[in-house]
C-alpha cells in the first residue's frame, strides 16, 4: 500500500514563534536580513547575496522589468516571467541591466532630422525627458546633441520642426570621457548643476548617461542590490522545453540567475535542463530548481546541479494544482522537512544549497516563520502583484482599486510548459485562477513596511540576523481556539460601528 504520513501536512498559520530573550542590541536597525542565494562550500562566500530575502514570483502578472528594478532597489530580486518569447524575456532582461547605478547606457534616442512629433512618441514611450541626439539615432551612435522637455514647449512648437533646430549641439555640452569613475562624474554634475552627463568615447560615440537622480535614488536605496559593474542583479525564468534556446538567450542578455520554473520539480526533466547548463557553462552560470515538498526531492536536485531550491506544491493563492490533481504538501510541513534535508546535505558534502520557500505566505509574520522553519529566503506571487510596479491593469471595483493577478497555470497565461509532463505540448487543464487582488501602491513603502515587522519579530526572539534566527528560534502549534485568541475577539470594532451607521 501507499506510504501514508502519520502527522497532517501544516500551514504557517498553525505555528506562532516563541519570544526569546533580547538583549539591549535587539534593535531592528541593528538586524541583519542577507540571506545566500546559490549554494557555496563551507567557509566559501556565495557567488550573489541578497540584501533581504525576497525574489518575485515567475509569472506574467507579477515579474516584469519595472518590478525588477524596483525589487533590486530594495535588495531582493525579480525573475522575469518565461512565459513569452524568447526575444521578449531577453529585452526585458537587457532593461533591468541597463540601469546600471550610476552609469544608465541610453535608451532614447533620436536622430538630428526627425521631428518633434516623433520626439514626443519617443517620451511617450520610453517615459525619459532627456533624450540622446545621435548620428543613427541609436544608443552608441556618434553623439551630436541632447534634447530636454525644457528645449521646447509642446503648446507652441510646431510638431514638424526637426529635433536639429532646438537640441543642444555637442559642443555646447558639458561631457565627460569614457573612464571616469562614478564619483569623479557626479562631481562633474554637482559643480556645473546639471541634470545629466553624457559619458563618450575618445570619437565621440555615446557610452553613457550619469543622471543628478541616481545619485539621489542611491542614497534612498542603501540596500540595492548591483553587481560588478553596479548594474541591477536580475533572475530569469526558463522551462524544461526550449532551454537550449532560451538559456544561451538569457546568458547573453546578462541575466545574473536563471530558475527552472516547474509546478512540481522531482523528474528527470529538469536533470536533463541542469545538465544542459552545467555542460555548456560549468558553475558561471547560475540556476535554481524546483519546486519539491520533501527530502527526496531535494536530494535529488541537489544531486543533479541545482544551486538554490524552491519548496511547495499548491500552496500559492491563485493555484488550483491540489484542488485538482491532488498533490502537494502544507507549507510549513515542507519547508521544515526540507530545510532538514539541506542541513544534512550540507553536512554530508560541506556544499549549501539554500532553499526558497514559494507559496503559503498570507500575513506578514508568515514570512518571519518560513525563514525561522529553514527558508533562506523566499519567493511571493500575490505580494507583488498588488504594487505600482507590477506589469498588470488597475481596475476599479464597486469604489475600490484592484490589481488583475492570473496564475501561470490559468487559461489566461495558458504557460503549459510550467506543468509539462511530457507529450502534446499543451495545457491540458487548468491548475490557476483569473483574480484580483487590492490595490497596495508603491513596492518600496510595502516592503519596508513588511520587512520591519520581520526585523522587529528577530528582536523579540532575541535574533540579529537570519542564521541565528534558524538556530535558536522557538516554535509552537497553535489550536485552532489560540487562533481565534490571537486576533481581535469579545469586543466590538469601532469601523464595524462606523459601518452600520452608513
Amino acid at each position: 500500500m501507499a506510504k501514508i504520513y502519520e502527522e497532517p501536512s501544516r500551514t504557517f498559520s498553525e505555528y506562532l514563534l516563541v519570544p526569546g530573550y533580547s538583549s539591549v542590541d535587539c534593535r531592528v536597525e541593528n538586524v541583519s536580513l542577507k540571506t545566500p542565494l546559490v549554494k557555496f562550500k563551507k567557509g566559501e562566500e556565495p557567488a550573489i547575496t541578497m540584501n533581504i530575502p525576497m525574489t518575485s514570483a515567475i509569472m506574467q502578472a507579477v515579474s516584469g522589468d519595472e518590478l525588477a528594478v524596483a525589487l533590486a532597489k530594495e535588495g531582493g530580486i525579480s525573475f522575469i516571467f518565461g512565459s513569452q518569447s524568447i526575444e521578449s524575456q531577453a529585452n526585458m532582461v537587457r532593461k533591468v541591466k541597463s540601469h546600471k547605478a550610476g552609469f544608465v547606457q541610453s535608451n532614447t534616442n533620436i536622430r538630428p532630422d526627425q521631428t518633434i512629433g516623433e520626439l514626443l512618441e519617443l517620451k511617450e514611450k520610453t517615459g525619459h525627458s532627456t533624450t540622446a541626439v545621435t548620428e543613427d539615432g541609436t544608443s552608441e551612435g556618434k553623439l551630436l546633441g541632447i534634447i530636454t522637455s525644457r528645449d521646447y514647449r509642446i503648446s507652441r512648437t510646431p510638431l514638424t520642426d526637426k529635433v536639429s533646430q532646438y537640441m543642444t549641439p555637442f559642443e555646447n555640452l558639458i561631457y565627460a570621457e569614457s573612464g571616469i569613475t562614478l564619483s569623479e562624474a557626479n562631481n562633474i554634475i554637482w559643480d556645473n548643476k546639471l541634470n545629466s552627463l553624457p559619458i563618450v568615447t575618445k570619437d565621440q560615440r555615446l557610452e553613457y548617461f550619469v543622471f543628478r537622480k541616481d545619485y539621489m535614488d542611491h542614497k534612498e536605496y542603501p540596500d540595492e542590490l548591483l553587481d560588478s559593474a553596479k548594474r541591477y542583479i536580475v533572475g530569469a525564468g526558463i522551462n524544461t522545453r526550449d532551454y537550449e534556446l532560451r538559456v544561451p538567450a538569457l546568458v547573453e542578455a546578462g541575466a545574473d540567475v536563471l530558475c527552472i520554473d516547474s509546478s512540481e520539480g522531482y523528474s528527470e526533466w529538469q536533470a536533463k535542463t541542469l545538465a544542459f547548463i552545467r555542460e555548456r557553462y560549468g558553475d558561471t552560470v547560475k540556476v535554481g530548481a524546483g519546486n519539491v515538498v520533501d527530502a527526496d526531492g531535494f536530494n535529488y536536485l541537489a544531486e543533479a546541479g541545482a544551486d538554490f531550491i524552491k519548496v511547495g506544491i499548491g500552496g500559492g493563492s491563485i493555484c488550483i494544482t491540489r484542488e485538482q490533481k491532488g498533490i502537494g504538501r502544507g507549507q510549513a510541513t515542507a519547508v521544515i522537512e526540507v530545510a532538514k534535508a539541506r542541513d544534512e546535505y550540507f553536512e554530508k558534502t560541506g556544499v549549501y544549497i539554500p532553499i526558497c520557500s514559494d507559496g503559503g505566505i498570507v500575513y506578514d509574520y508568515h514570512m518571519t516563520l518560513a525563514l525561522a522553519m529553514g527558508s533562506d529566503f523566499l519567493m511571493l506571487g500575490r505580494y507583488f502583484s498588488r504594487f505600482d510596479e507590477s506589469p498588470t491593469n488597475k481596475v476599479q471595483l464597486n469604489g475600490t482599486y484592484y490589481k488583475e493577478y492570473w496564475g501561470e497555470g490559468s487559461a489566461r497565461a495558458r504557460n503549459w510548459q510550467r506543468y509539462d509532463l511530457g507529450g502534446d505540448a499543451k495545457m491540458k487543464f487548468e491548475e490557476g485562477v483569473d483574480s484580483y487582488v487590492p490595490y497596495a501602491g508603491s513596492l518600496s513603502d510595502n516592503v519596508r513596511q513588511s520587512l520591519l515587522k520581520v526585523k522587529s519579530t528577530m528582536c523579540n526572539c532575541g535574533t540579529l540576523d537570519i542564521p541565528t534566527l534558524q538556530r535558536e528560534a522557538k516554535i509552537t502549534m497553535v489550536s485552532a481556539t489560540s487562533i481565534v485568541e490571537g486576533g481581535a475577539h469579545d469586543v466590538i470594532l469601532k469601523d464595524q460601528i462606523s459601518s452600520v451607521g452608513k
